[in-house]
């Protein structure tokens, strides 16, 4: 416990050779004016002894070393983790209220079953810094990066069909997923975008921008239709996988979007590394104490003698 430590303040030593010479050379004078033996009785019932002398001492030096602040480097890492770095970028326009794309589960809609599977893969994907970007209308980041799966999944249990708007703004969220990974370190970026419809018309983010973004970054893109093939641009799609390194999937039920996580599940791992942090960790309160509880006992002791 108290191997490798060190003073912060080791010159407050000196002040131990402050003490030493008050001991022999400013000696306590005592007024026997008016009880001229009482230097005597003191000196016999008081400074004789042994057991207040060690404990006035015990006080100094214990106070000296709670001054001299004594410390140790703790020093921490957190594990490597061999995993990527995720974009999961979901639809939540209002074409994801479409019910029956489970047949075990027919009056749930596209959005309850995305997120259910969603959930899953988060939960499978432990050692993956993921981050989440929901669209429709427009995009933002509901969570930024993060190892922690439980914090993940409990945003995406939030979700809910139309809180990004109604339409679908799906080349800006391409372009959100990227500025979320843009600042990570990993060598291995990926955008994993599941959308059931069209980008909307009046939309002005231009599809070759983002996936030039995407490509600028390193970024591979696995987009994801659901639905019947005629109700999202499957062209499009194949497009967006094909020139950003990624793949293109299509998924008509929940069970062929279960399988799709799966594979993508199986993709290559590469390190993501950690950084080693340090702390200081004070011990300076065990003296501290050692010195408080002496001084009292040695007060007690003198006023009880006197």
């Amino acid at each position: 416990m108290f191997n490798d430590i060190y003073f912060e303040y080791p010159m407050f030593i000196l002040l131990l050779l402050v003490f030493i010479g008050c001991s022999y050379f400013c000696k306590m004078r005592l007024q026997s004016f008016y009880f001229p033996h009482t230097a005597s009785f003191l000196k016999d019932s008081i400074s004789s002894s042994k057991f207040l002398f060690f404990l006035k001492w015990i006080t100094i030096v214990a106070m000296i070393i709670a001054l001299m602040s004594p410390v140790k480097d703790e020093p921490y890492e957190l594990e490597p983790k061999d995993g990527y770095e995720i974009a999961l970028v979901l639809d939540a326009s209002q074409s994801m209220q479409a019910t029956g794309f489970d047949s075990s589960n027919p009056y749930a809609t596209r959005f309850d079953v995305v997120k259910e599977i969603v959930s899953d893969f988060i939960e499978k994907r432990k050692n993956d810094n993921i981050g989440l970007v929901v669209f429709g209308a427009y995009s933002f980041i509901a969570s930024p990066l993060t190892y922690d799966e439980h914090i993940l999944s409990g945003i995406v249990n939030n979700l809910y069909i139309g809180m990004a708007g109604r339409y679908t703004a799906l080349y800006e969220s391409i372009a959100q997923g990227v500025n979320l990974l843009k600042m990570s370190k990993s060598k291995t970026k990926i955008i994993i975008l599941l959308t059931d419809g069209f980008n909307t018309p009046n939309n002005q983010f231009p599809l070759d921008v983002a996936i030039d973004m995407a490509k600028k970054e390193k970024i591979k893109i696995y987009p994801i239709g659901i639905g019947m093939p005629n109700e999202y641009n499957q062209k499009e799609l194949v497009k967006i996988a094909k020139e950003s390194g990624g793949m293109a999937f299509g998924a008509a039920n929940a069970q062929q979007l279960l399988q799709i996580y799966k594979k993508i599940d199986e993709l290559e791992k590469s390190e993501i590394k950690n950084e080693t942090f340090s702390y200081l960790k004070y011990y300076y309160t065990y003296p501290l104490s050692i010195a408080l509880f002496s001084l009292l006992l040695y007060l007690y002791l003198k006023n009880k003698r006197v």
